[in-house]
């Protein structure tokens, strides 16, 4: 049996949360899996994992040894890396993913600058506002908006996103300044779908106890930030949406934020990664290069 295969199958088990997720990431048939898994368990004369037809959870014996070899299967591969020279010459292709709008405005011009100082590294970047899987797609950063669920990622955080309501000076000269949520209720409104999906706006109460949902008169409704900012420039009505996604809008005039005393909390803004450890040169000199550049164009809005 070789022990450090074994070892890096059942990593994957339980890093994945199932026997077949970890076949699909390693490309490895299920039943080799779980041979696999199988074997060293009986070479160690232990129960390590638990399965039930959902999910795999470890026992005692099983933590354990987990632990002992991650740490093992994480120090081979920082060696194997040393002597290959990757730690002193990044390089390869690193494959990142962001939100569409988000990584145009911000991700990108991140990765120019990265390209230019790291000129053996080549980037793919996928733009998509649907969450990839870091495992199954190959992916080695995500940009996250959001609050995260819990996960085996490693997450950075580089900042925090408002969400805010706008409206054009003509709508608010026409009909008055609202000042509070419950305004709304005379006002049309421009719903961007994506991130209202209900007919309702989530505001933090006064009081700091948690949120209101007030319901909306929306006048039209679109599936692209893009298009929510441009129909409210144009007085169709006010609009939610994420701060950068409004941010050019706010400042040639074209928009003005309106109830900012009622914004629900901001969201965080993660990179994330799978790999835990030691990364490969170019996924740790990218966090390194990427985290405090996207912090500076956070902050600035």
């Amino acid at each position: 049996m070789d022990r450090f295969e074994a070892m890096t199958i059942l990593l994957r088990v339980v890093d994945t949360g199932s026997f077949s997720s970890a076949s699909r990431s390693l490309g490895v048939p299920l039943a080799t899996v779980s041979r696999k898994v199988s074997e060293l368990e009986t070479h160690l004369g232990a129960k390590l994992l638990t399965r039930t037809t959902r999910k795999i959870a470890m026992t005692d014996a099983g933590s354990a040894y987990v632990a002992s070899a991650r740490r093992i299967l994480d120090e081979l591969d920082e060696t194997e890396r040393f002597a290959a020279g990757e730690f002193h010459a990044p390089r390869g292709e690193l494959v990142v993913t962001a939100p569409i709008l988000f990584g145009r405005l911000h991700v990108l011009p991140v990765i120019a600058e990265f390209l230019a100082a790291y000129p053996e590294i080549n980037v793919r970047l996928v733009l998509t506002d649907r969450n990839l899987h870091l495992l199954d797609d190959h992916v080695d950063m995500a940009v996250r908006i959001g609050t995260l669920p819990d996960s085996i990622m490693v997450a950075t955080r580089v900042g925090s996103m408002r969400t805010v309501v706008c409206a054009s000076p003509k709508l608010l000269a026409a009909h008055g300044n609202p000042e509070h949520p419950k305004d709304l209720a005379d006002l049309p409104t421009v719903n961007f779908d994506f991130l209202s999906p209900g007919s309702t706006w989530s505001f933090s109460r006064r009081d700091g106890q948690g949120s209101v949902e007030v319901p909306i008169r929306p006048r039209l409704s679109v599936s692209t930030a893009e298009a929510a900012v441009w129909a409210a420039a144009q007085g169709l009505g006010l609009v939610r949406v994420l701060h950068y996604q409004c941010a050019d809008a706010v400042r040639d005039g074209s928009l003005r934020i309106v109830l900012a005393d009622f914004e629900v909390e901001p969201l965080p803004i993660h990179l994330m990664h799978a790999v835990r450890g030691a990364l490969p040169s170019k996924m740790r000199v990218f966090l390194d290069f990427a985290a405090g550049r996207l912090r500076e164009r956070l902050a600035s809005l």
